[in-house]
């Protein structure tokens, strides 16, 4: 079940529903009325969610490390 929880699947659900969820919030203050910092604050707000989408969906997973290849060594220097 925790495997499942993990998947890329379930991370890019959340993202989706963390931009839907703010935009929500936003536009239902933006009904009643902002101020200049509350219109600046729900920017950010909408961005950074945004932010969180984009690299949950773009990030490279890590990939496992090829016992084949050898590691990067730096020459010595004299």
């Amino acid at each position: 079940m925790f495997r499942f929880l993990r998947s890329p699947w379930v991370a890019e659900c959340a993202a989706a529903a963390l931009v839907f969820v703010t935009a929500a919030i936003v536009g239902r203050q933006a009904a009643q009325g902002l101020t200049a910092q509350g219109w600046i604050s729900a920017g950010v707000a909408i961005i950074g969610s945004i932010t969180v989408a984009v690299m949950v969906h773009c990030w490279p997973p890590k990939q496992k490390p090829n016992p084949k290849m050898k590691a990067f060594q730096r020459p010595e220097r004299d």
